[in-house]
């Protein structure tokens, strides 16, 4: 899909192109480009719109590529929707004994967590879900994750 000079809607990539377009989502292996180097982003957002079981669907591959890391740091998951659970991650094909799976307290934002799981460093990527998020939040997600050598992947179900 072309984008027109006067829209004010970025170009949508068809799907396939959109799953290979660099920058790729955290841990996902990449197609070398050897003019564009290879930085990963430190926040990545991905959207998922429609019924949950086919939205799961799309999520367990994402999941099961990033708990399968070659860093020996954790996957960790801030807040994910409870119909995440052990036995979906274990019919999915997580590396269960690398992941960790953090709801926030009652005096601790889902945000904070996920601030506090990125600067500690002990997770190459850090998975949450928090809705949409304001420019100030992902600047501290992004100041985390740097803090930390960490990654940022923030999902929104929709």
């Amino acid at each position: 899909m072309q984008q027109s000079a006067h829209s004010s809607q970025p170009a949508q990539l068809p799907l396939f192109e959109a799953f290979l377009a660099q920058p790729m989502l955290p841990g996902l292996k990449s197609r070398e480009h050897p003019l564009k180097p290879q930085r990963p982003e430190l926040f990545s957002e991905l959207a998922l719109r429609g019924a949950p079981g086919h939205c799961h669907s799309l999520l367990a591959p994402i999941l099961r590529e990033l708990s399968e890391e070659d860093d020996t740091r954790w996957l960790t998951l801030i807040a994910p929707p409870s119909s995440l659970t052990q036995a979906w991650l274990r019919h999915a094909g997580l590396n269960r004994e690398r992941i960790l799976l953090l709801q926030p307290g009652q005096n601790q934002t889902a945000v904070q967590l996920a601030c506090e799981a990125l600067r500690l460093g002990h997770s190459h990527t850090v998975v949450s879900w928090l809705g949409s998020v304001s420019a100030t939040v992902r600047h501290q997600l992004v100041s985390a994750a740097t803090s930390g050598n960490a990654q940022s992947l923030n999902i929104r179900l929709g």
